[in-house]
């Protein structure tokens, strides 16, 4: 349980950390290639195009056809995005395995959740209501939140203000994710960072810096313990 007044946080990441949303994502982006006369791209490749949010998705699906972003190209192949993704977001879209039964423990632990993606808000909605998952988390921060989006600190720092207030801190947060953004995000905002083994990263997660990687949301509660003894340690 809790040893002090404020509660514990996690703070996921959501595509490629609790969903694995690979085929719904890169489904919507081959649809926009090919209707642009282009090559679908592998869904192999979501590794090194996943992360940043949909309009670097279409910017670098265009690019791996050779083809330099025109930003008013972008612009509505991204409006057009949200459409297509919108209304396909969970066809085959699930959770990890274990992912469920780690939030259990957790809650009957004490702990609160957040979600920190750079998806947009709206979407992250309707991803989260379509796998009933929503009532879980007490803030859903997306890539249009704030002006700022991850690696940005100011994109985590926010979303755990959004559960916490804006003066309670960030004692007691970790970000879990599988990304680099999502690793220089807490970095920048001095959070411990558990990062997943399994998700969308073009490099080994070990090697972007996490304090701790798991290979399966099995192992998080250990991990996160580990992370809190260390924590109090240094109090």
């Amino acid at each position: 349980m809790p040893h002090d007044a404020v509660r514990p946080l996690l703070v996921f990441d959501l595509d490629g950390t609790l969903v694995d949303s690979a085929l719904d994502l890169m489904g919507t982006l081959n649809a926009l290639l090919v209707r642009e006369g282009l090559l679908p791209v592998p869904v192999e490749a979501v590794g090194r195009m996943v992360g940043l949010g949909a309009r670097v998705l279409i910017e670098r699906g265009l690019r791996a056809n050779g083809v330099e972003p025109e930003p008013a190209r972008v612009d509505r192949l991204f409006a057009d995005f949200l459409v297509h993704y919108g209304d396909n977001i969970a066809v085959s879209t699930r959770p990890y395995p274990g992912v469920e039964a780690a939030l259990d423990r957790f809650a009957a632990a004490g702990w609160r959740f957040a979600i920190c993606t750079n998806k947009p808000e709206a979407l992250s909605f309707k991803l989260l209501d379509a796998l009933g998952l929503t009532s879980r988390f007490d803030a859903v921060c997306g890539g249009d939140t704030f002006p700022v989006r991850k690696p940005d600190a100011a994109h985590l720092t926010g979303t755990i203000a959004r559960v916490r207030g804006e003066t309670a801190g960030t004692a007691r947060a970790i970000m879990v994710g599988d990304s680099h953004a999502d690793v220089a995000a807490a970095r920048n905002a001095a959070v411990p960072v558990v990062g997943v083994s399994f998700g969308y990263t073009d490099k080994p997660m070990a090697e972007l810096g996490p304090d701790v990687v798991i290979d399966h949301f099995d192992a998080l509660w250990d991990a996160v313990a580990g992370l809190e003894k260390r924590e109090i340690g240094r109090a």
